[in-house]
């Protein structure tokens, strides 16, 4: 039975740390592998007519973040998904940089004995998504090769705003989804650390924030205000 249907808004977490956000403001030079919504300018037009373009999302986050960190990584399933030619250009762009300011992981590049693992970690994540591995459909497909392969490959970090992804991770034990040594980056955990760091404009990354956590009277409800937000992040993580 699918557990993700749609769209379930995200929640903060102000409750406690989180070690891995810790260990990236210690050493952000780690691989921090990127589901494709970290990518892809939100569209939240349904709620809101006012929203993020290519070109505003580039300033606001994408530039920040391929700038503070040296080893974002994507899989070439989320690569495929890329299809809007602005953010193909880009991210072709910081592949031809020397040295590249991206990683692609190929599936490739994996031994017999690691395709074997991964396709046993991926029989036991699919069935929490809307991807089937016999028809290799789009839905979810990022995220399920993506999870298998960094938690085949011994990577740590996967980062992702999408509450199914993160589940997948923080669920791992509950619904036995062999993830157990993966560990989730939100979004707003890296807004927080370019913000805290002064790597990104203020007032647009509160912008990016209010968007994607503070939009609908939900949110509103269940997530903190920006200033609530950053003061109880900076006693989590100060």
């Amino acid at each position: 039975m699918l557990s993700f249907l749609g769209e379930s808004p995200m929640k903060i977490n102000l409750r406690e740390s989180n070690a891995s956000l810790i260990s990236i403001f210690e050493n952000p030079n780690q691989i921090i592998t990127l589901d494709a919504n970290f990518l892809i300018p939100p569209d939240r037009s349904r709620i809101i007519k006012r929203g993020f373009d290519f070109p505003l999302f580039k300033k606001v986050w994408l530039d920040p973040i391929f700038t503070t960190f040296s080893m974002v990584a994507i899989h070439e399933a989320v690569y495929d998904e890329l299809v809007t030619e602005n953010l193909c250009n880009y991210v072709e762009a910081l592949k031809s940089e020397d040295p590249p300011k991206i990683i692609i992981h190929t599936d490739s590049s994996l031994t017999d004995v690691e395709r074997t693992l991964r396709d046993s970690i991926e029989n036991k994540i699919y069935p929490h998504t809307n991807y089937d591995p016999n028809l290799d459909n789009k839905d979810d497909r990022g995220e399920v090769k993506s999870l298998s392969y960094i938690a085949v490959k011994g990577l740590l970090y996967f980062a992702a705003h999408d509450n199914n992804a993160l589940q997948l991770i923080e669920k791992a034990d509950q619904w036995s989804t062999g993830l157990d040594n993966v560990k989730a980056i939100h979004m707003y955990e890296l807004i927080y650390f370019l913000y805290s760091n002064n790597l990104g404009d203020k007032k647009s990354l509160k912008m990016l924030y209010k968007y994607q956590y503070y939009l609908t009277s939900h949110e509103k409800q269940t997530n903190p205000e920006w200033g609530e937000f950053i003061k109880a992040m900076s006693v989590l993580y100060n």
